[in-house]
């Protein structure tokens, strides 16, 4: 691949953005950054990376936190903080991949070879998804997607100006209830086609 290419999944929880990363990156043989990104850090920084998986994509609580001369001692804040340079690095070193969620869309804005996906679906084909995946009753899926789509929202939206799942912040949004995952990974691959 001669161009830089960054595709940035993001996606309600249960609507399957990370199926559609995993398939899109057999299609284009590129690496996949999403929660695993947190082995690479701790690897890269000779932590244990049981210690900083609690922190991925969560929050910091306000309460038990404080901000001196721009330093935070939120350990989510500090995850969160390594996440982003590391992505902000792979993107300057002229890397192609794939990262799920993490304010991608925002975060490498500037690159323009930023592809920025949403994956969405309606509540029962996410229900359906969270029960065979989890093996949870429908209802426990139910109160385990608002719970996450909650924290994603509020994550994203306190590092970025765009906000979470605004259409106008992706480039293309796909509803993957609708059409399935398999197709749905058809028609972004046939966009990133006509867009590369």
């Amino acid at each position: 691949m001669d161009k830089q290419m960054i595709i940035a999944v993001g996606g309600e929880y249960g609507a399957g953005a990370h199926i559609i990363a995993d398939n899109l990156a057999k299609r284009y043989s590129l690496p996949v950054y999403d929660s695993r990104i947190l082995k690479y850090i701790a690897d890269e920084k000779n932590i244990d990376v049981d210690k900083i998986q609690k922190f991925d994509e969560i929050m910091k609580n306000r309460l038990f936190s404080r901000s001196v001369s721009g330093f935070s001692s939120s350990p989510e804040e500090t995850v969160a903080q390594m996440e982003f340079e590391f992505l902000k690095e792979k993107a300057a070193n002229g890397d192609s991949f794939i990262v799920v969620n993490r304010c991608a869309n925002s975060l490498l804005s500037s690159y323009d070879g930023l592809i920025s996906i949403f994956a969405t679906s309606d509540m029962q084909h996410k229900i359906e998804r969270v029960v065979d995946l989890y093996g949870v009753s429908a209802e426990k899926a139910k109160i385990m997607i608002l719970k996450n789509n909650k924290n994603r929202k509020s994550y994203h939206n306190y590092y970025c100006k765009e906000k979470w799942g605004d259409s106008r912040y992706y480039e293309l949004t796909v509803n993957t209830g609708k059409i399935g995952l398999d197709a749905a990974t058809d028609v972004v691959d046939n966009y990133i086609s006509k867009r590369i």
